[in-house]
């Protein structure tokens, strides 16, 4: 780890699709009075890299798909090889960017980045949180339907593993870890049980506990 970044920590936030895992790192990011980076991030990259926002949109936290589940991106790169097809080049350089994007942030001092493998980016590079958020998936569906993301209960159940089947396979591609499973992260935690307010405490609090 640099030594320059012993002042510094990020708090990531993966999320299942309705889990409320936005909001929630929103408020964790408010409560700690530190930075907020979701869609921010892709802000950032478009700035620093000049990629069009609808194309970092359009390839945001999606895997390139020929290659998943075959061989992880650090394997595919070290030995040499090359991503060919549709989408493929264009992932890794989304993937690139954002990388290096979440490095910046990560020097401007404490805060929330959600999703796109940021625990695993910035390991070693700083002191790291690492947080999964999951609730009951008929509470999914409900915030789902109440966003207005779908018309019903069976749309929104059909998009919510639609979107957690790509989430997983971003993660699972560009990590050597499992999306969703315990082991890869410092704390799982079910929004179900205490609302999305509740869950950002319990959050704060074990963050509080972690940084002493």
């Amino acid at each position: 780890m640099n030594e320059n970044k012993v002042d510094t920590f990020v708090v990531t936030i993966g999320r299942q699709f309705g889990c409320g895992g936005r909001e929630i790192g929103r408020l964790v990011a408010q409560k700690l009075g530190i930075g907020y980076y979701d869609k921010e991030l892709l802000i950032e990259v478009a700035q620093q890299s000049g990629m069009s926002s609808d194309y970092l949109e359009a390839g945001d936290e999606i895997a390139p798909r020929f290659m998943t589940n075959l061989w992880s991106f650090g394997s595919v790169m070290s030995s040499g090889g090359y991503f060919v097809g549709d989408n493929a080049a264009g992932g890794a350089e989304i993937y690139r960017a954002q990388s290096e994007v979440m490095r910046t942030l990560a020097d401007r001092g404490p805060c929330v980045i959600v999703g796109r493998t940021a625990d695993y980016v910035l390991r070693g590079y700083c002191p790291v949180v690492s947080v999964f958020v999951h609730a009951d998936i008929e509470d999914r569906a409900q915030r789902i339907v109440a966003r207005g993301d779908c018309a019903n209960h069976d749309e929104a159940l059909q998009l919510g593993e639609k979107k957690n089947r790509l989430r997983a396979e971003f993660y699972n591609f560009y990590t050597d870890k499992r999306w969703g499973d315990a082991t890869s992260y410092d704390l799982c935690i079910n929004s179900s049980v205490l609302g999305e307010d509740g869950t950002a405490n319990a959050i704060v609090d074990f963050i509080r506990r972690w940084h002493q």
